[in-house]
């Protein structure tokens, strides 16, 4: 009896969990398709620029004037013309651009950073990389991925026939035509060929002044007040120092104050409106510090200054493309007039893209305190109507912080202080309030504020335009162009197109992957030729800081290959040179390197056209790692394979992360001493006649007569 009850129980325990899992399963699919959909919550930051830069939007041919804080996602190319530069911020990772370089974002998303370089000079400086991140940088001839956070530089020449890669910190790894090579830090690698791949490897040459430049603004991140308050994820937090303060508020905790605004003045109301896939409607600020505070945290009125509230510290920052609630009915009220104020603390944000549930609570809580229920709450109100009424907004109501503009000003991505509108208090007071704005983009929200210097801008030289580059992590389809999505969105103004939606505008033969990309084949490890660091191009003298003279090191003594600006001192012999942390002595080869003959405002180790002499045969070992060094985190293997990976870059104020040595070179025999050379062996004649001299020299003088 009470075994045939145990039975019963059993099958009816089995048929229950069947039922749940029929009921679950789909709900947890579901969610998994919808989580796809949501887009990256990280995008580039297009920062410090100097000198002629060019920017063309994903998708699009027209080349504008690129503007500052402009977000940069997939797609987006950059072209930094002669004697010029620009700063590329991720958060984790910033990249430089050296003087006739291009440059653009194959992928970028929460894993991924795959860039493309088909000619010219990027340093980057790689702060944190995740156990499970790829960082690739793609050139013509080879795909270099890197392990370890460190200091990177990757320059591709001006035909596209060879890459030089230096690694001053960290470890990566060259790909290309079936073939892989490690470099570690101190090391540098010349990599020509198209065909087949050939490597040398030196010990690396001296830091030049676009090294120094990248390491000067490096030293901003890390010595950074703003760092004590913010997650360091957060995309151009250091900015902030020097445009306002920091205070402690009783019911905000730490607040941050611009100190340089006009009177009057209200966040999202000095900048522009442009149209960026797959988060639409997107705020671009004109401030040098209005990255930030417009794309992370809260805006709150205090005591009548304007203060900005960043997000919890702890959490990973999710970008937003603008922290707003827009006035009107589908945002547009005031006679047809498009309006918007700041977010305050506490308070959701609520996308006008399609989102999943765990988007919008990750979007919310990364960017201020608030509960998931009452996230939760406003997504169920929302997911049907863009309207608002449940909401009562701290901002709605503070003098001056409601800002308008004529619909056609915000559609073409004029200056918002240029048009903007004075609002009446009342309309305000009875309007209602939207989580977008209902306007169909044009093509000019697209190129944005510089829309007008289409085709009237520097742009790369065609042949590098053209070029494609080798890859190892496979790209995303080319971005659609807006031309092709612009009917579809019209028929639902202000909100971006979902995924599936942009699949279906794709011409049905379209290549699945990029056209411009060649996919490198699986590689096996390879020994490059070893090589003197002087037959290398790009291996100046020291420069020294910028501003400050070169120095040169004394005859025999060993240049500096540390970090640029730090001392240098010689080991002692027999010792692998330093790698150079900051503080830390460091050591190359000997200093034979060509003098730096680089035009002003352009690195000095631009690659030249054609590859070295000497940079031919892959046959002598070269760069064999030391003995018992663990292996590197693989960045393209699955989660489950790879390695524990070593600690983060560190905050500022903190002690850096050790880094690997660099393996010593190949063993050279010390060089034999010179004997003093030896007296020639003398005739009968010549000893005879030094006999007389001898003889006439001790014979003592006469006298006089």
């Amino acid at each position: 009896m009470n075994k045939t009850l145990k039975n019963m129980m059993s099958w009816i325990s089995l048929l229950a969990g069947i039922a749940l899992l029929a009921t679950t399963l789909p709900q947890r699919a579901a969610a998994q398709d919808q989580d796809q959909d949501d887009p990256p919550g990280r995008v580039a930051r297009l920062g410090f620029m100097q000198g002629s830069v060019s920017f063309q939007p994903a998708g699009e041919s027209d080349w504008v004037q690129a503007v500052p804080n402009r977000p940069m996602t997939t797609g987006d190319k950059l072209w930094a013309d002669r004697d010029s530069r620009a700063e590329v911020e991720l958060g984790s990772a910033v990249i430089r651009l050296a003087a006739n370089t291009g440059f653009s974002f194959l992928n970028l998303d929460d894993r991924t950073v795959q860039i493309q370089i088909t000619s010219g000079a990027l340093n980057v400086s790689v702060r944190r990389l995740d156990r499970d991140d790829v960082f690739e940088v793609d050139t013509p001839n080879l795909a270099f991925s890197a392990f370890r956070p460190g200091l990177y530089r990757v320059e591709a020449s001006e035909d596209g026939n060879y890459t030089v890669v230096s690694v001053r910190e960290g470890q990566g790894e060259s790909t290309g035509n079936g073939q892989t090579y490690t470099l570690y830090a101190g090391q540098r690698g010349t990599f020509s060929g198209t065909e087949s791949l050939y490597a040398e490897v030196v010990d690396i040459g001296r830091p030049d002044d676009f090294d120094n430049w990248a390491y000067s603004r490096d030293r901003r991140h890390e010595g950074s007040r703003s760092a004590r308050y913010v997650s360091h994820d957060v995309v151009g937090y250091e900015d902030l120092d020097d445009y306002g303060e920091w205070r402690d508020d009783r019911n905000y905790g730490h607040v941050w104050f611009p100190t340089q605004v006009a009177a009057g003045w209200a966040p999202y109301r000095e900048g522009h409106w442009a149209w960026i896939s797959p988060w639409g409607w997107t705020w671009v600020d004109d401030a040098p510090w209005g990255y930030a505070p417009f794309h992370y945290g809260r805006w709150v009125a205090v005591d009548g200054r304007w203060g900005w509230v960043a997000g919890p510290a702890d959490v990973a920052p999710v970008y937003a493309p603008a922290l707003v609630v827009f006035v009107g009915a589908g945002g547009v009220g005031f006679g047809g007039n498009v309006g918007w104020f700041p977010l305050g603390p506490r308070e959701v944000y609520v996308p006008s893209y399609s989102v999943s549930r765990v988007y919008i609570n990750r979007v919310n809580v990364s960017n201020t305190t608030v509960s998931s229920i009452t996230i939760t709450n406003v997504y169920n109100t929302t997911r049907t109507t863009t309207n608002i009424t449940n909401v009562t907004y701290a901002n709605r109501n503070v003098a001056g912080a409601v800002t308008a503009v004529p619909q056609r000003a915000f559609v073409s991505a004029q200056p918002v202080a240029r048009v903007a509108i004075a609002v009446n208090v009342r309309e305000m007071a009875s309007a209602p309030i939207s989580s977008r704005a209902a306007v169909a983009p044009a093509r000019e929200s697209v190129l944005g504020l510089r829309a007008n210097s289409a085709g009237r801008v520097a742009a790369p030289p065609a042949a590098v335009a053209s070029r494609s580059v080798v890859a190892k992590a496979t790209p995303p389809p080319p971005p659609v162009p807006f031309a092709k999505q612009q009917q579809a969105l019209a028929a639902h103004p202000g909100q971006p197109l979902e995924r599936h939606e942009v699949q279906t505008l794709r011409p049905v033969n379209a290549p699945a992957a990029q056209p411009m990309v060649k996919q490198a084949p699986p590689g096996k490890p390879a020994t490059p030729t070893a090589g003197r660091a002087g037959n290398q191009p790009g291996n100046p003298p020291n420069t020294g800081r910028p501003g400050q003279p070169a120095s040169t090191p004394p005859a025999n003594q060993p240049p500096n290959t540390g970090r640029p600006g730090q001392p240098a001192s010689t080991p002692p012999a027999n010792q692998p040179p330093n790698t150079g942390r900051p503080g830390q002595p460091a050591s190359t080869p000997p200093a034979n390197q060509p003098p730096n003959t680089g035009r002003p405002g352009q690195p000095a180790n631009t690659p030249p056209a054609t590859p070295p002499a000497n940079a031919g045969k892959p046959a002598q070992p070269a760069n064999t790692p030391p003995a018992k060094q663990p292996p590197p985190a693989r960045s393209d293997r699955a989660p489950s394979a790879q390695p524990n990976q070593p600690v983060p870059a560190p905050r500022p104020q903190a002690p850096p992360p050790p880094q690997p040595r660099t393996p010593p070179p190949a063993a050279t025999a010390p060089a034999p001493q010179q004997k003093p050379p030896q007296a020639k062996p003398q005739t009968p004649e010549e000893k005879k006649r030094q006999e007389e001299q001898r003889k006439r020299d001790a014979k003592p003088p006469q006298p006089p007569q």
